[in-house]
């Protein structure tokens, strides 16, 4: 391994990387990493059954919530670099325990996850910091929501307090919604995560993904990037993890990035360091433009998914050595992170019934691959003994495609998606409405 900090004279070369987690995500995490420089191997734990389709990298099938064995395999295959992908084994503290064992990791210990792992922290440290963001209430009961609810008298966002997995969210559209979405959290719809809810006002407006990069003092902003959260087309039916993205935003100009800078960032990096934390991961800042200007959402202690899978591909090769200087507290060693200037567009592919009661284990077969200008990047996909992959989960994969303007990104990326194949495919076909040209109907072609 690499030497920590306090030894460092220059910025050292890195070889070896593990990324953590079994995502889509993670999947594009490690395929970038393969193409920063100077790398040898990047790990993926545990991976899922796509990991070593295309990616160029090794996977290895040690769960997240075995600190221990993740341990003995970094020392065993000399890694310099831990990346955590899920917010789930963030917020139980793996990155803490990994420093304690002396290994370099990109990602937030448990104190510094609590910015997605209790929405009532992070509500609290935007107070303090005068953060813009929604007028909240916080209710620890059904009967103390409701009660909030009927002196308000108006229809209320419902989010549970803790991590459910990008589903704990209901945008009520009448009173009787919202009572609803209140019962639900309480009788356990999304387990402990609902035991403490947040009830915010509605708030209007175009919605876009921030994600800075921290070693705890400092930061670099991504591109930023536009999520598609409903499941069906024109924004309807039921929140999901994601159902697609599209990177640079094209609402976010650099005059408005710098206000987002100066007003959002900044101050939480600073009411962080306040509470004592030392932030050494990716910020991602979910946020509203209303006509009052840009408005914090949520925060997540993560890369956004599907936002990395369209991110990755604009990503310079540098990336690996600036996940490392962050990793160290040491953001001023790195090189710049260069961005490419073109347009990424990701479409999801789920299996039919996500995100309530997706159906599993049907054949995946394909007819395309990587290209230049195209990625696949599996998700909720297994093999079985046979080694034929099968659908294992809500989102199965993601295709992530490029090209000199939406357009054409968005029409690459439905070409890849039409050759692939599974029984109940389900996407969005209006995916980068806000900057296509073309109808959707072309999507199909």
């Amino acid at each position: 391994m690499q030497p920590l900090l306090q030894d460092l004279k220059g910025f050292p070369q890195l070889k070896r990387i593990l990324v953590v987690g079994n995502g889509g995500r993670e999947n594009a995490l490690g395929w970038a990493l393969t193409r920063s420089r100077n790398i040898e191997k990047v790990f993926v734990a545990p991976g899922n059954g796509g990991t070593e389709i295309g990616l160029g990298c090794l996977q290895l099938e040690i769960e997240a919530t075995n600190p221990e064995k993740l341990i003995e395999a970094c020392k065993k295959n000399q890694i310099d670099l831990v990346v955590i992908g899920p917010e789930a084994p963030l917020a139980e503290g793996l990155a803490d325990k990994l420093r304690a064992a002396e290994l370099p990791v990109f990602g937030p210990n448990a104190n510094g996850a609590q910015l997605e792992a209790s929405k009532e922290w992070a509500k609290n440290l935007m107070s303090e910091a005068g953060i813009p963001t929604a007028n909240h209430w916080h209710a620890n009961t059904e009967e103390e929501a409701i009660s909030i609810l009927n002196k308000l008298q108006r229809p209320l966002v419902v989010k549970a307090d803790g991590l459910a997995a990008g589903k704990g969210v209901t945008v009520s559209e009448s009173i009787e919604e919202t009572k609803r979405a209140i019962k639900d959290l309480f009788q356990g719809k999304y387990g402990s995560a609902g035991s403490k809810i947040i009830l915010e006002e509605k708030i209007q407006g175009p919605e876009v993904s921030i994600f800075a990069l921290s070693d705890g003092k400092n930061f670099i902003l991504l591109p930023s990037a536009q999520d598609h959260k409903r499941l069906k087309e024109g924004d309807k039916g039921p929140n999901t993890g994601g159902m697609g993205a599209y990177a640079p935003a094209a609402l976010i100009d650099t005059n408005k990035l710098k206000e987002i800078e100066a007003a959002i960032i900044k101050p939480t990096l600073k009411a962080l360091n306040r509470k004592g934390v030392d932030y050494r991961g990716v910020i991602y800042v979910g946020l509203m433009l209303t006509s009052s200007g840009p408005k914090v959402i949520e925060y997540n202690c993560r890369f956004g998914d599907p936002e990395c899978q369209t991110l990755m591909p604009l990503i310079g090769e540098e990336f690996a050595e600036v996940l490392y200087a962050c990793a160290l507290g040491a953001l001023e060693k790195a090189p710049s992170l260069s961005t490419k200037n073109i347009c990424s567009a990701c479409v999801v592919a789920a299996a039919s019934g996500y995100p309530e009661s997706p159906r599993q284990n049907d054949p995946i077969t394909t007819e395309t691959s990587f290209e230049e200008n195209m990625q696949i990047f599996y998700a909720g996909a297994q093999k079985n003994t046979n080694g034929e992959l099968l659908t294992s989960g809500g989102r199965v994969l993601s295709i992530t495609a490029q090209g000199k303007n939406f357009d054409e990104a968005f029409k690459n990326a439905y070409k890849g998606l039409s050759k692939i194949h599974f029984e109940g495919i389900t996407y969005r076909r209006d995916i980068g409405y806000q900057v296509r040209k073309f109808s959707k109907q072309d999507s199909s072609n």
